[in-house]
């Protein structure tokens, strides 16, 4: 079966008003939900999460209440979370090399760690590290 890192960017799309990506990844959540993908998140996750649904609410691209219930359902999202804390060396190293967030490397080194490939929304860190780690774009999985 194959393992996905989920990044919040993508996720988010399932709850957030229509946008780029979001047909790409509602349909990486109905693969996931026929049970051909299992999620992998660390647990960084779930607080970038809940900030880009206040993000959103705070921009009033959803109300308040639209950013509950989104988050609410992300939760009950079957997930393997991941604690980032082991991760955190490897993650440093990452950014270090690679001149990316450690947040985001620790995505990365979530990937590194399960045997997955990290799926994001994000270009420029897609663009930045496809090259050389198991790093996709949103759309490319």
């Amino acid at each position: 079966m194959t393992r996905i890192v989920l990044d919040a960017s993508v996720a988010a799309k399932w709850w957030l008003p229509p946008e780029p990506g979001t047909a790409e990844a509602v349909a990486l959540f109905v693969r996931h939900a026929a049970g051909a993908l299992v999620f992998v998140v660390p647990d960084l996750f779930w607080s970038e999460a809940a900030n880009v649904f206040w993000k959103a609410a705070g921009r009033r691209r959803m109300t308040t209440d639209e950013a509950r219930t989104a988050f609410t359902h992300l939760t009950r999202t079957q997930c393997a979370t991941v604690p980032t804390p082991p991760l955190l060396p490897q993650a440093l190293d990452l950014a270090l090399r690679y001149r990316c967030s450690v947040y985001d490397a620790v995505y990365v080194a979530t990937a590194l760690e399960s045997g997955a490939v990290l799926v994001t929304a994000d270009e420029a860190l897609a663009r930045g590290l496809a090259a050389e780690l198991p790093v996709k774009l949103l759309g490319a999985v």
